[in-house]
């Protein structure tokens, strides 16, 4: 009896289809990612044992290098909302004189970071937001005779009215004492006297009370 031979079938897999997926699924993410803007100062924070997570929605930000520089952010709940910011800048203008124009106010509002004395606030805000983060900018003054950031904070809790503000403070872990002053007299002048410190997590130390509370909870 003849033997019936079995045609044999390529074990090749076209792999054409694979690879267009795969250059779809890299364009979509490319294309959908939106990434984290880089920060307008570098700022090392100190080492804290806390791992709590601050919550920066409806928030006033303050910063401040190791050079000094104070920086004032404000933060809201829907990055989409630009009401909220563009009100904040309008209180300000008014209250300082500046005369800012429309333009120069929706310039705030995308990027609300800002580092510069009310005399160079105009000129910052003619520079286009994406662009404004390559500027320098010399900080806000806090000295004693001249405490701008005081006028920030009173226009941000006038802007937040009716909402619970978070006041979070990112210093740098080799900033000297007059800028940490200065912010606090700051809110002082405000009769703000609860706010957050953003640190640097980092392992509870051995021996300490807290390492062995945590380690009975394992």
């Amino acid at each position: 009896m003849p033997s019936i031979k079995i045609p044999r079938k390529s074990s090749d897999t076209d792999m054409t289809p694979f690879v267009d997926v795969a250059f779809l699924i890299l364009s979509f993410f490319m294309l959908a990612t939106k990434f984290k803007p880089p920060e307008a100062v570098t700022i090392t924070t100190p080492h804290s044992v806390s791992s709590d997570k601050l919550k920066e929605q409806d928030a006033l930000l303050i910063e401040f290098d190791s050079a000094g520089r104070v920086f004032f952010t404000m933060n809201v709940k829907k990055s989409a909302d630009e009401k909220l910011k563009q009100d904040l800048i309008r209180n300000v203008s008014q209250a300082k004189n500046l005369s800012l124009t429309d333009a120069e106010i929706r310039n705030f509002a995308k990027n609300t970071t800002v580092g510069a004395p009310f005399s160079g606030l105009k000129q910052l805000l003619d520079v286009d937001p994406i662009q404004r983060q390559n500027v320098k900018q010399p900080g806000i003054p806090v000295d004693s005779t001249n405490n701008e950031l005081t006028v920030w904070i009173t226009n941000g809790i006038k802007t937040f009215e009716g909402h619970q503000i978070n006041y979070m403070i990112k210093g740098d872990n080799n900033a000297k004492y007059p800028s940490f002053k200065g912010v606090m007299d700051a809110l002082r002048a405000n009769d703000q006297y609860k706010y957050q410190l953003i640190t640097d997590p980092k392992s509870v130390p051995p021996g300490t009370d807290l390492y062995v509370e945590r380690n009975k909870r394992k």
